[in-house]
């Protein structure tokens, strides 16, 4: 008797199942009926290699799932009000994504003016009723590539250009060197600035200079141009890549690279729109959740190597370790996090300008 009744409660809770999940479907299928078009601001090229390639192809992928109209604009300054103004108006878009830090201001302004419009801006800061900003923290990545980097160099000097030395590209500095000292200790990072994102022409500059100026033989960057990939190919340099793993354009000596992969973000943001479930709030997510990872590696990474990164991404994982614990100290030799503390999100995100022991920047 007892297990008839046992058989029963099985047959009722899969039943339960079966109509929530038909439920579920039914609802999807509803609310992706009519067309949705989303406007997409970008800040480089859609076909850029790197991170704005990465925002472009996540969106393009989920249009047929979710019935979207991708509607795009690249090459777009800060000032972007107007070409929100105009995606919404002309456009009829109900849903804008921008993707650069520097678009928070209008972004800000534009949520405000159009209640009815939800907004999603990646990099960005702040929150409002109908905009939510997000990021991942792809400094974890960076940490995972700089032990590549330490356990493939033969010099232990390191080179990295950045585009600008803002609290987004000094934490993935941070990050990569501490990632490299953690099984190479005497290894140092030399770092020049382009100062721009996409700008080919300054990024190749100061790779030159840097690769110039010091017995370098592995190559990181953060920068949205691929112009150091390269030159650090051409002078037989190995190199790993930054935000879309580019491994078929540059095969003799790229080892891996960090990555984004922000499909499975945009898809349940959408969706939320859509159900009309949406709450804007700022999110900050971590390897756990997918949105970053290092790339599969080259055939020149040594097996010792990825070992050492698939202990460290285990860590990750099972979030008993971060990046910036202590102790920790700045390429002053100050001790800026003692043993057992570790740097707040807001520092992190918003004032860190200090670089940590090994790094060398140039000007």
């Amino acid at each position: 008797m007892k297990n008839i009744l046992i058989l029963v409660v099985m047959i009722f809770a899969a039943a339960a199942v079966g109509i929530f999940l038909i439920q579920d479907n039914q609802e999807e299928a509803d609310i992706t009926a009519n067309t949705t078009k989303v406007g997409l601001i970008l800040n480089g090229s859609h076909e850029d290699h790197n991170y704005v390639q990465t925002h472009f192809e996540a969106l393009q992928s989920l249009q047929k799932e979710l019935n979207l109209k991708i509607i795009y604009r690249e090459k777009v300054p800060n000032e972007c009000y107007d070409v929100i103004t105009d995606l919404i108006e002309k456009e009829d878009c109900k849903i804008i994504v921008a993707i650069s830090f520097g678009y928070g201001p209008d972004m800000k302004k534009a949520a405000a003016k159009y209640p009815q419009v939800y907004f999603l801006h990646a990099a960005g800061t702040g929150e409002a009723v109908n905009l939510s900003t997000f990021f991942g923290r792809m400094y974890q990545a960076r940490y995972l590539a700089g032990i590549v980097a330490g356990m493939e160099s033969e010099t232990g000097e390191l080179g990295y250009i950045a585009a600008f030395p803002i609290p987004e590209t000094i934490r993935g500095i941070n990050a990569f060197t501490l990632g490299a000292r953690s099984v190479r200790p005497d290894a140092k990072v030399y770092v020049r600035y382009s100062n721009s994102w996409t700008a080919d022409e300054p990024a190749g500059l100061e790779c030159q200079k840097l690769l110039d100026s010091h017995p370098i033989d592995v190559l990181f960057m953060h920068t949205d141009s691929i112009m150091p990939h390269k030159i650090a190919e051409s002078r037989g340099i190995k190199s790993i890549g930054c935000n879309k793993d580019n491994r078929d354009l540059f095969s003799s000596k790229y080892l891996t690279a960090s990555e984004w992969n922000w499909q499975g973000y945009y898809r349940q943001q959408i969706l939320n729109c859509l159900r009309g479930k949406f709450h804007g709030k700022h999110t900050w997510l971590g390897m756990e959740e997918g949105i970053v990872k290092l790339a599969d590696f080259s055939p020149l990474v040594k097996d010792r190597t990825k070992a050492a990164v698939g202990a460290a991404r285990e860590k990750f994982l099972s979030r008993e370790f971060d990046v910036f614990y202590g102790p920790i100290r700045d390429n002053q030799g100050n001790l800026r996090l003692a043993t057992g503390e570790s740097m707040s999100d807001y520092t992190l995100l918003n004032t860190l300008d200090w670089y940590v022991e090994g790094v060398i920047v140039e000007y």
